[in-house]
């Protein structure tokens, strides 16, 4: 079982905003880390996240050296979010070294789509609602695609069914389909465990306004939703007592899109 005393610090820069979060593992009924902070990301998370950080410290009256473990979320993102994210993390882990971390703090690199996908679950719990029991992490990756992945929620927990991957709008019902058409995790046939009230499935992100339209065939709740540092704080206990958390070297990026930007003529196209 993950300890329950971790300190832990937690830094979301995937999207156009920032998260950062500071708190212990022993996290209250709420779920809510004691201290917080979102804001504008893009360019300006390279401007403010150190700022950031340091008051955050500051309010929990901790010093970076006191940290177990530092979190972020890898990507897949915004290409400058998920640099800036990992080279403060690593900056942070290497500046910290002492006879307890002589490597620096441990690091540990979440997937995007993981905190996408748990902030989604835990709103849903907020709210009183029953847990879906499958989740699409829907994040826009621009260019005409999304960045995607397929959760299965049991016991509180989420289960990775398929790893990040891009996919354009329109293939979005095909994907989500490939994705369960081996599992048996929940027992029943896939086509009896979709339903068109979203009783069993949850589409998550913030891909509705621009792609929405292109895949209203596809059944499930739409829930917009981001992914964020409090969700990397929940998620990071389990993961560190399952040995995930690395040296600060090997925490890398994972982008998924190797290229950044269309032509000129792939823009028209789009747009036509």
């Amino acid at each position: 079982m993950p300890s329950p005393n971790l300190r832990l610090l937690a830094i979301e820069t995937s999207t156009d905003t920032v998260s950062v979060a500071l708190g212990s593992s022993g996290l209250d009924a709420s779920g809510a880390p004691t201290w917080q902070h979102t804001g504008p990301g893009a360019a300006q998370a390279s401007l403010t996240l150190l700022p950031v950080i340091g008051s955050l410290l500051a309010q929990a009256g901790w010093q970076l050296a006191e940290l177990d473990a530092l979190v972020f979320a890898r990507g897949p993102g915004s290409f400058t979010g998920l640099r800036t994210a990992c080279a403060v993390v690593q900056g942070l882990a290497y500046g910290t070294r002492s006879t307890r971390w002589p490597d620096g703090l441990p690091v540990l690199a979440v997937d995007t789509l993981a905190a996408l996908a748990e902030e989604a679950r835990f709103l849903q719990a907020e709210a009183g609602l029953p847990a879906p029991r499958r989740i699409a992490a829907l994040l826009d990756a621009r260019m005409g695609e999304m960045y995607v992945a397929a959760y299965c929620c049991t016991d509180g927990a989420l289960v990775e069914q398929q790893p990040p991957c891009l996919c354009a709008p329109q293939h979005l019902l095909g994907w989500w389909r490939s994705a369960w058409s081996d599992d048996a995790a929940l027992g029943e046939d896939v086509n009896l465990a979709t339903s068109r009230d979203g009783t069993h499935d949850r589409l998550a992100g913030n891909v509705f306004e621009a792609y929405g339209a292109r895949f209203t065939d596809l059944p499930g709740r739409r829930q917009h939703a981001l992914p964020s540092a409090r969700a990397l704080l929940r998620l990071a206990p389990a993961a560190i007592s399952a040995g995930a958390a690395v040296s600060a070297h090997q925490a890398l990026p994972l982008y998924v899109r190797d290229k950044v930007a269309q032509t000129t003529a792939e823009r028209e196209q789009l747009r036509r």
